[in-house]
């Protein structure tokens, strides 16, 4: 088997096994894009706005602060918060591309999200050069990218076009629900989510959704709490 043949194999392992994820992930996108729409932005703006800011959850918050008429800074913010948890991944699989060159590890990072790095820490391990690696992580990352873009550009035009009666900007939670309620699997994520929560529903009266901005440092804050008295002394 020659190489170019090997990393089509690895390419196409990595696409098998983001499949699944794709049925859920089309929904996401839809909303994604009309919700934009209905939020005031343009078809192309929400479809560009999903390119450059290529994280669900970021772009729906972003949406929603735009529309409040948040300033920029907590806009920023906030998505730094929403976010935080890609410099954890990158710092967990920046070992497996040592040796990529500067802007072949730009475009894996820009590609950086919870299922390729999932999926690519179990396909690293079957796979012992750098080539085979990169063929399996964009084997997983480009279709799920593709997927989200034209479920995106789908959801803007078809947003634009439904009635204004239909107010759509109730989906912004329910999708922040379903992203988050997969996460919650023990104590400390409990805690986060409970205290998190409480806290930013507190918090909602405050202008610029700072509310949430405080909600995200108090989930933090519970969530690292917890794992710490877990680990120490298993006094939780």
């Amino acid at each position: 088997m020659t190489n170019r043949q090997r990393l089509s194999r690895d390419f196409l392992a990595g696409t098998q096994t983001v499949l699944p994820v794709l049925i859920g992930i089309v929904p996401f996108a839809l909303i994604a894009g009309m919700v934009a729409v209905r939020l005031g932005l343009s078809p192309w703006v929400a479809s560009a706005l999903s390119v450059f800011v290529f994280a669900g959850a970021a772009q729906l918050a972003t949406m929603q602060l735009l529309y409040d008429g948040a300033p920029l800074l907590i806009i920023l913010i906030t998505v730094f918060f929403i976010n935080l948890r890609f410099m954890m991944y990158s710092a967990s699989i920046a070992p497996y591309f040592r040796g990529a060159r500067a802007g072949t590890r730009a475009c894996l990072a820009y590609f950086l999200t919870d299922q390729p790095y999932v999926f690519g820490l179990y396909g690293f391990a079957e796979r012992d050069t750098l080539s085979r690696r990169i063929a399996f992580y964009l084997g997983v990352a480009l279709p799920l990218w593709s997927c989200w873009q034209i479920g995106t550009i789908v959801g803007a035009q078809a947003g634009a076009r439904l009635p204004e009666a239909w107010n759509l900007e109730f989906a912004i939670p329910l999708v922040f629900l379903a992203m988050i309620m997969p996460a919650i699997r023990d104590r400390a994520s409990i805690a986060a989510a409970a205290v998190g929560g409480s806290v930013a529903v507190a918090g909602h009266g405050l202008p610029w959704n700072l509310g949430l901005i405080l909600g995200a440092l108090a989930g933090i804050a519970a969530g690292v709490a917890v794992a710490w008295l877990t680990d120490e002394g298993g006094r939780v």
